[in-house]
This record gives structure tokens, C-alpha cells and sequence, in this order.
């Protein structure tokens, strides 16, 4: 006989991510962006086009309030931070591959795509890291 499953709440109680959780993942992002030797221009073009001082702010440890829209680019550039630990071994070749072109990119590098700015751009890197370490 089949039995009717309880629903979950539409809308959880407590935030996806809380303000301490953002500003650690912004701290993980600009030193992910060191590894990946990104200048400040290219950083700040994937985080949506972040201020300069804004950007600066972050990289002296003050990331000030993040909105959803810089919420949701940190977590696809952890995703894909993870993705590539998971594919190299070598943290370095990891760290190298954002920069080196790519035949499913259609021949541009990662960081080539992530620089166009949407969070579309991200997700594409996301799920090609995905789709690279666990099958389409």
C-alpha cells in the first residue's frame, strides 16, 4: 500500500548561508584566485564585475555583506575548486588548468569563460568538472 511521504517546509527556517559562512568562502575565494595566478581585473570580472575598492576590501580580510547573486558565485567557484581536487591529484596542475584552452570550452579556457561575467558562465565550468569526474 502506498503511503503518503511528509512534505518539507517550501521555506527553510534558517538562511542557506549565514554571513560568517559567506565571509569565509569570499577569504577561500581570493586566496583561490592567488593559486590560480589571476590578476585583480580577471577576478573581479568572475565575481560579476566586483568595485575595485570592493575587491580590495576583500583581499585585506573585510568582505563586508554579500548578496545572493555573490553568495551563489562563491559556492559554483568552490564546486569548482572541489571538482578539480578531486581530478588532480597534483593541486598545481589543478590550479594550472583554469588557464590552459579547452576543446569542450570551445577551445577557450576556463578562466576565459568565467570571465564573461554571468553566473551561467560559472555553472558551465561547474558542471563540466562534474560531469568529467562522475559521467554525463
Amino acid at each position: 500500500m502506498l503511503h503518503e511521504l511528509p512534505r518539507t517546509q517550501a521555506i527553510p527556517e534558517t538562511s542557506a548561508l549565514t554571513e560568517a559562512e559567506a565571509a569565509a568562502m569570499a577569504r577561500a575565494v581570493v586566496r583561490l584566485f592567488e593559486h590560480w595566478q589571476l590578476s585583480d581585473a580577471e577576478a573581479r570580472d568572475i565575481l560579476g564585475g566586483l568595485a575595485a575598492r570592493t575587491f580590495a576590501r576583500w583581499k585585506s580580510g573585510e568582505p563586508g555583506r554579500i548578496d545572493r547573486d555573490l553568495a551563489t558565485r562563491l559556492s559554483l567557484l568552490m564546486g569548482i575548486h572541489k571538482g578539480l581536487r578531486y581530478l588532480f591529484t597534483d593541486p598545481a596542475r589543478g590550479y594550472a588548468w583554469v588557464k590552459k584552452p579547452n576543446t569542450a570550452l570551445g577551445g577557450r579556457s576556463p578562466v576565459e569563460v568565467m570571465r564573461d561575467g554571468s553566473i551561467f558562465a560559472l555553472a558551465r565550468v561547474r558542471h563540466y568538472l562534474d560531469a568529467e569526474r562522475g559521467g554525463w
